[in-house]
């Protein structure tokens, strides 16, 4: 199975009022594996970063003057993501974009161009993440939080860096058991882990009660046992 996690920074928050997209990040996931295969580019908008945007990812007009268009990279983006199951938080936010640009290359270039979702599937870990977590916080940073994944590195929001966060909170979400059972081989299989394991692990040190320690606990039990007027179980252990 190949899933691709995607994320776009935008140069404001509706298509519709004409923002476009200024950068695109991918990463793929082959069997739930991280590949190291990734498609990132920033994007020149031919317009304008609202300054409430820049804020909060940090890509100025300035950095983007030089950047290729959407038209330039679209050929490349569908190649890597076509056929596959793209992973997104928040999902119409930014599949709106993308098919914003692609209605927009379509119509500049004629070409017949089909949707983002014709070409692929798509799943919103936002939408996930509001039916495991009802009425909890399921931003990214969030999930992060709940799912001790490190996004130490974030201080502003990035395509890339956004994607390979959202990657291991999507793992993580989606990695719990899936049997309750094993069969004879996955006993096996369980057994040599655990011998490896141990075998690999320092010997665990042993702390001893002392004889203070020693003391105070008889005493308590002492109470224990005259309180409860009975005899105290731990003795007889």
């Amino acid at each position: 199975m190949r899933q691709i996690v995607l994320d776009t920074e935008t140069t404001g928050l509706e298509p519709s009022a004409g923002h476009r997209i200024i950068e695109i990040g991918c990463v793929e996931l082959v069997e739930r594996k991280l590949t190291g295969n990734t498609f990132h580019h920033y994007i020149n908008p031919q317009r304008i970063v609202d300054d409430g945007a820049i804020e909060v990812h940090g890509i100025t007009n300035e950095f983007l003057e030089d950047k290729p268009y959407f038209a330039d990279i679209y050929d490349d983006f569908l190649k890597f993501v076509q056929g596959a199951e793209l992973i997104i938080h928040n999902a119409p936010f930014d599949v709106g974009f993308l098919n914003h640009e692609i209605a927009l290359l379509e119509k500049s270039s004629g070409r017949s161009l089909k949707k983002l979702e014709d070409y692929c599937t798509i799943l919103d870990t936002l939408k996930m993440a509001r039916d495991m977590h009802p009425g909890q916080k399921n931003t990214l940073d969030a999930l992060c939080k709940r799912y001790y994944i490190d996004n130490s590195n974030r201080e502003l929001h990035g395509a890339l860096l956004d994607s390979e966060i959202l990657a291991d909170v999507y793992l993580a979400m989606t990695g719990g058991q899936t049997r309750l059972t094993l069969s004879d081989s996955d006993e096996v299989g369980h057994e040599e882990t655990i011998q490896r394991l141990a075998a690999d692990r320092e010997p665990l040190k042993i702390l001893r009660a002392t004889e203070e320690e020693l003391i105070s606990h008889d005493s308590y039990l002492d109470m224990i046992e005259k309180k409860s007027g009975g005899e105290v179980i731990w003795r007889t252990i």
